[in-house]
């Protein structure tokens, strides 16, 4: 369950792609999926546009692991669930993506996936559990006001995640 960070962080940036600054966007600039504002707080100092235009895979890759894979426990989840789980967490939140799984699993949704959360995924098939983060995440997409304006990108990743997930299971 510990090996597959670098294989689903290569999957993540391709859905995430690069420089963007959508006015839609509440997130403004971004690139490699990664906000000013995040990227900010990591650095620990402002930084400028040309700055993040230059971001490279090596600088992000420590804040995916430590902000969303690390978070939400990926390591300790069945090969194809970590996937699901990250990626809807750089997406969405860590906390949605989590509350998903554990609203899922019966466990108390407090956004925060402990040993009680990683019990009851025991209990369940990891494809099952695939599956329906994947219905809940599509209704928690078409459930946003922005729908109009990103949703056919949010149901194509969605859509892509849950194969990808489905190809990885050991």
């Amino acid at each position: 369950m510990n090996k597959n960070y670098d294989h689903c962080l290569e999957m993540l940036l391709e859905h995430e792609g690069g420089f963007v600054n959508h006015p839609k966007d509440p997130g403004g600039i971004t690139n490699l999926g990664v906000t000013k504002r995040v990227y900010e707080d990591w650095v620990g100092h402002e930084v400028s546009e040309q700055e993040m235009r230059d971001l490279t895979k090596e600088d992000v890759a420590p804040i995916y692991k430590s902000n969303y894979w690390d978070r939400c426990k990926c390591n300790s989840l069945d090969s194809g669930l970590d996937f699901t789980v990250f990626d809807w967490a750089v997406n969405s939140g860590t906390g949605r993506s989590a509350k998903a799984l554990q609203t899922i699993v019966g466990a108390d949704a407090d956004g925060a996936i402990g040993p009680a959360t990683l019990a009851l995924v025991n209990n369940n098939s990891a494809e099952n559990l695939i599956e329906k983060m994947y219905y809940a995440r599509q209704e928690f997409y078409e459930g946003l006001s922005t729908f109009d304006t990103f949703g056919r990108g949010w149901s194509r990743r969605n859509k892509e995640t849950l194969e990808a997930s489905l190809e990885m299971m050991d």
